[in-house]
């Protein structure tokens, strides 16, 4: 019995042994930010009030395996209202709609709830009102990114202009160059936009600025963790979907922060372990619309086949927290 013991005391001994040592910086903050967490209990509590199916023009957020778990509770996914029935409830994505959107839902008398973050909704508001005031807007954002088109569609055609970067600057041509006003995409990388907006600025001294940043604090919190530990780690995997534009600033980020190996990946899956061979060192995040029981799984594969020490590396706290609409809180 004491050498059966002692044997598989040795055998454990030697597969640790064998098992190379990975430390793991895992990036705070990480993961749902208030607007995903509250789209996503939206759709819950819709299901919840009126019973399945449920409609969501767009993806609610950016992230599949959200996506499938909300499929499977009864929400159906739709890319335009045309494709929801008048007798059920249609839910708007996170990212905001044009105002076309809701207007056409008014007149087919819908029952619609808008799961636009507030923070894009303080977007659309800017510049509307910067529109009253006689401004024609630029908007620094990425082209076809449901966000830019939910906010660009709130005016006229023609009274919001894009920009994606300097060149687009320079080779703009607005109505009036002493009456423009520029907001932002709320998950653009924080030094490219300060970059845009320079050149801007330089080119249209008099233009004026939403009154507080419009990139959301998730946005820069999640980049900034990024950047504190870039200088730490050999690799970055950056848990979020390709179409999800936070998740891919956070691999650009990492990037130039100094990390020479920067990664998207949904799931553990699609991690490339071969060309993680031999790293001592592993930094982890994940983009605003990834679940942290993503994140774990990633985690969670390295254990397989490394002895793993995480540490959390935090560089702010997040309290924010925003509300359901009233129509959610109301009793059917």
């Amino acid at each position: 019995m004491v050498r059966l013991i002692l044997s598989n005391y040795l055998l454990c001994f030697e597969i640790n042994m064998e098992k190379p040592q990975l430390k793991i910086f895992l990036a705070a903050p990480r993961g749902f930010c208030a607007g995903v967490d509250r789209a996503i209990q939206i759709v819950e509590m819709a299901l919840e009030k009126w019973g399945a199916p449920v409609y969501v023009r767009h993806e609610i957020v950016h992230n599949k395996f959200v996506v499938d778990g909300l499929k499977e509770k009864g929400a159906i996914f739709v890319e335009e209202l045309d494709q929801c029935p008048n007798d059920r409830p249609v839910i708007f994505s996170a990212h905001g709609v044009p105002k076309a959107v809701p207007n056409a839902a008014e007149a087919r008398n819908l029952v619609f709830v808008d799961a636009t973050c507030p923070l894009v909704s303080k977007v659309h508001i800017e510049a509307e009102r910067h529109h009253k005031n006689g401004l024609q807007i630029v908007m620094i954002g990425h082209r076809g990114h449901p966000e830019t088109i939910g906010t660009m569609g709130q005016l006229p055609e023609g009274e919001v202009l894009l920009v994606e970067d300097e060149l687009d600057v320079q080779n703009l041509e607005v109505r009036d160059t002493q009456n423009l006003a520029f907001v932002t995409q709320t998950t653009l990388s924080i030094d490219d936009t300060l970059s845009v907006v320079q050149a801007l600025q330089k080119r249209f001294p008099s233009i004026q600025g939403p009154h507080k940043e419009d990139i959301c604090y998730a946005t820069t919190n999640r980049q900034l963790a990024v950047k504190e530990i870039a200088n730490k780690i050999d690799a970055l995997l950056v848990v979020g979907a390709p179409n999800s534009s936070n998740s891919k600033r956070l691999v650009e980020v990492g990037k130039r922060a100094g990390c020479k190996y920067s990664q998207l990946v949904q799931r553990a899956d699609e991690i490339d372990f071969r060309a993680l061979k031999g790293i001592e060192t592993l930094g982890i995040t994940a983009g605003a619309s990834a679940p942290e029981v993503l994140i774990n799984e990633v985690i969670d594969s390295f254990r397989e086949n490394h002895l793993v020490d995480v540490e959390i590396v935090e560089t702010a706290i997040e309290n924010v927290n925003f509300k359901v609409p009233r129509v959610l809180r109301e009793p059917a």
